[in-house]
């Protein structure tokens, strides 16, 4: 790690065990337990050997589809009546969309949230079913700056997709629950956008047990993230270019930066091709109908990360299945034009 990397990761604050179990308490109720499931069959027991055990953390059941839920909630109970009564303004493609307007209206407020063009409209529907005002954009950065001026114009409430305490600590109760259901984990992975679930579930697992590694994953055409460990800065893309646009961040931001610094050990990549193979796999093996985001975890333990976690015991994040039957057919078409 740089000299810039370890003054950042330092000096940002993260949240402690005892703030991600208040944050559980509080979510009790209004969020899914998700289930564990160890993966047995098919390209697992192929490709890996027979000591290997993966473990899949299924937050794709949890409610509105996402783990985005957690963070969602969390930020909302933060806010006063005064501030509530003026509803909340969100960014995304789609996963935190969803879950903002849901947890809107789970507090009786309003929520706007701003979504590129290219969203899944399975995702813009989701929203609009759950009580959201949807803007759509050109593009995500787009999306963003359109927010930000409904800050500005009509005195809402950002809540942020990945980056702040209160996020991170919703994102840390996947962490908390996965650590408790199978524990002795030798390695976690966790797909990587933004930030807001490696910087969350990172801090539950490193603190829970040290010596367990934690790897984040990213697609090649959406890397912010890797760049900035690289640069031991936040970094801004240019252009964001991958199937899985839950994973589409433009930016890295400070908070989650420096809390990924502090106990992320690596930040790895996969191309789009890889990420619909996982897609496959997981439908095949595990019945799973995964978005490409949530294939992201299984990509790295089939790739970059293969012979490191071979043989051990591996928990991935599945991390959400917001994908409407087309997009979804077309991904396990690549897959299969990309085996030859």
């Amino acid at each position: 790690m740089n000299t810039n990397a370890a003054a950042t990761s330092a000096e940002t604050p993260y949240p402690t065990l005892d703030q991600i179990r208040r944050t559980a308490d509080r979510l009790n109720g209004r969020v899914l337990e998700t289930p564990v499931w160890r993966w047995q069959t098919g390209e697992v027991e192929r490709a890996l050997s027979p000591s290997t055990e993966v473990w899949l953390k299924l937050e794709l059941f949890q409610r509105t589809g996402s783990f985005k839920l957690r963070g969602a909630l969390n930020s909302l109970a933060a806010l006063d009546a005064a501030t509530l009564s003026r509803g909340v303004v969100a960014a995304s493609a789609g996963n935190h969309a969803i879950a903002t307007a849901h947890a809107a209206r789970v507090a009786g407020t309003t929520a706007t949230v701003c979504m590129p063009r290219t969203a899944n409209p399975a995702r813009v529907a989701a929203c609009e079913a759950e009580g959201g005002v949807v803007r759509l954009t050109d593009t995500v950065h787009d999306a963003f700056a359109l927010a930000q001026r409904l800050v500005e114009t009509e005195q809402r409430t950002m809540v942020h997709p990945f980056d702040g305490p209160r996020i991170a600590e919703g994102t840390a109760t996947v962490g908390l629950e996965f650590m408790q259901q199978v524990p002795g984990l030798d390695a976690v992975v966790v797909p990587v956008g933004g930030g807001g679930l490696c910087a969350g579930i990172s801090a539950a697992v490193k603190q829970l047990n040290p010596a367990c590694r934690v790897y984040g994953v990213e697609p090649v055409g959406a890397d912010a993230m890797y760049r900035s460990f690289q640069a031991g800065e936040p970094v801004r893309l240019d252009r964001v270019d991958t199937i899985a646009d839950s994973l589409g961040a433009p930016y890295a931001l400070p908070y989650s930066l420096g809390v990924c610094q502090r106990f992320v050990d690596e930040i790895v990549r996969v191309d789009d091709d890889a990420l619909c193979r996982s897609m496959a796999h997981l439908f095949r093996d595990m019945k799973l109908v995964a978005e490409p985001a949530a294939a992201a975890a299984t990509a790295a333990l089939l790739g970059p990360l293969r012979e490191r976690l071979d043989g051990q015991r591996v928990g991935l994040v599945v991390c959400g299945t917001n994908i409407d039957p087309k997009r979804f057919n077309d991904a396990l078409l690549r897959a299969a034009a990309s085996q030859g």
